[in-house]
């Protein structure tokens, strides 16, 4: 091998930092064997030079990334947030290093301009790891499905969420107990607002549908519902209907009303049937399904989180890159004229309702529910009605639990309908509202 070693800068020695830190000095020949050129770690960038790293030689850590950037071919960004992280990843950037990074968070927010810097620079920004840890979700719908048009992903893309829900189902635990031992398990943070609010799943969605529709979609374009208001009780009723809950990231090409074709991108808890291949996901792992009109359906599944499968996806982009800076090859985000399409309100898509009401249990409720579906131009798909009072209560107090599931609509008319409901005084309330998705 006579290529020069490449010089690797590692901004960040968190524990997949560590993880990918360790693999690049014990694997350095089987690596390079792969690459047509050794890599040689050259700075690991910390913020506490004191703190014990066990493993890593002490001469590579600084506290001085700018420098560490300088001369670099290859710098990793594990660093996380959107400051300093997304300065030195423009620095290097723009200095002639290919970057690899797996912080969702800054490509959800700045994903187009990292990218045009990349090209503008003619070197590579990858960022696998970003999305749904060690699967190979990146590379297959940027490289492997370029040539093909993709119509759909949605996916399981934040394994804490996949974890509870999971385990309310299989346990019958409510949220809080599933939280809690997703917490002392490891699977979720002491702060789990960003997992159970969607925010995480929104991150990904937004780097997905940018990357799978060649549109920029912003993390503040991604409306996002979380699963802290599910209930075993939700749950039930939807095993009961064959169907199961997750929480899907789902990006997708969509019509407006008016003609316009333009792009969605959406996370919130759906129902889906219980032989759906995303429905067989269990515990803390993710999967993705993707839709191409020539390749059809395509699912890729594994674990989504932790130090070693994000450390693989991360060890992968370093390949990737070096083997560019070996062969010659230039950036990655080139936009043909008028190929960029709108990203669509949430009100444009078309999907399917599963709506469970507490109503009065009386002569007339019914029918008078069906005609607010038929005033939205909403068709109703199945009914189920489960009595909830007691034998010997008043008949004045009889309730009843109505399931209602409806045909395709668009969803400025399902939420219309919903809205009409709640003012109904047969309607006691609304109990839940579930999109169905899979179908």
């Amino acid at each position: 091998m006579t290529t020069d070693p490449l010089k690797v800068t590692l901004l960040g020695c968190g524990v997949v930092g560590t993880e990918v830190a360790t693999r690049l000095l014990n694997r350095r020949t089987a690596i390079g064997s792969r690459i047509g050129a050794q890599l040689e770690l050259s700075a690991v960038v910390v913020r506490d030079l004191a703190a014990e790293r066990p493993g890593l030689p002490r001469e590579l850590l600084t506290t001085d990334a700018e420098s560490a950037i300088a001369g670099a071919d290859i710098v990793v960004e594990l660093m996380g947030g959107m400051e300093p992280a997304k300065t030195l990843i423009l620095k290097a950037l723009s200095a002639g290093a290919s970057v690899v990074t797996a912080n969702k968070a800054l490509l959800a927010a700045h994903y187009a301009e990292l990218m045009a810097a990349a090209d503008d620079a003619g070197v590579r920004l990858e960022h696998e790891a970003a999305v749904a840890g060690a699967i190979p979700i990146i590379r297959p719908v940027g490289d492997s499905l370029a040539g093909d048009e993709i119509t759909k992903v949605m996916g399981i893309v934040n394994g804490t969420t996949n974890y509870i829900l999971d385990q309310m189902e299989k346990e019958g635990w409510d949220f809080s107990h599933a939280l809690s031992t997703a917490q002392e398990l490891g699977f979720a943070e002491a702060d789990p607002t960003a997992d159970i609010e969607g925010h995480d799943a929104a991150a990904k969605a937004a780097v997905l549908a940018s990357l799978a529709f060649d549109t920029p979609v912003s993390i503040d374009q991604v409306p996002v519902e979380g699963i802290s208001s599910i209930t075993p009780d939700m749950i039930a009723t939807a095993a009961a209907q064959g169907f199961t809950i997750k929480l899907l990231a789902i990006c997708e090409r969509i019509v407006a009303a008016d003609g316009t074709q333009g792009v969605s991108a959406r996370v919130y808890p759906a129902v889906i049937p219980a032989d759906h291949a995303l429905a067989q996901v269990g515990g803390a792992f993710n999967a993705v399904f993707v839709e191409a009109e020539a390749a059809g359906q395509l699912m890729f599944y594994g674990q989504g989180a932790g130090g070693a499968p994000t450390a693989s996806a991360v060890l992968g982009d370093i390949v990737s890159v070096a083997r560019r800076k070996v062969l010659g090859g230039r950036g990655m985000y080139e936009h043909g004229e008028g190929r960029i399409l709108p990203v669509l309100d949430i009100g444009e898509i078309t999907t399917h309702y599963q709506i469970t009401l507490d109503v009065a249990d009386r002569p007339g409720v019914l029918s008078r529910i069906t005609e607010v579906f038929a005033a939205h131009d909403v068709s109703i798909e199945l009914v189920q009605q489960t009595r909830l009072t007691e034998p010997g209560t008043p008949e004045d107090l009889h309730a009843a639990k109505l399931v209602i599931a409806t045909h395709s609509a668009r969803e400025s008319a399902l939420a219309a309908t919903v809205d009409a409901l709640r003012g109904l005084d047969a309607v006691n309330g609304v109990l839940s509202v579930l999109r169905i998705e899979g179908l």
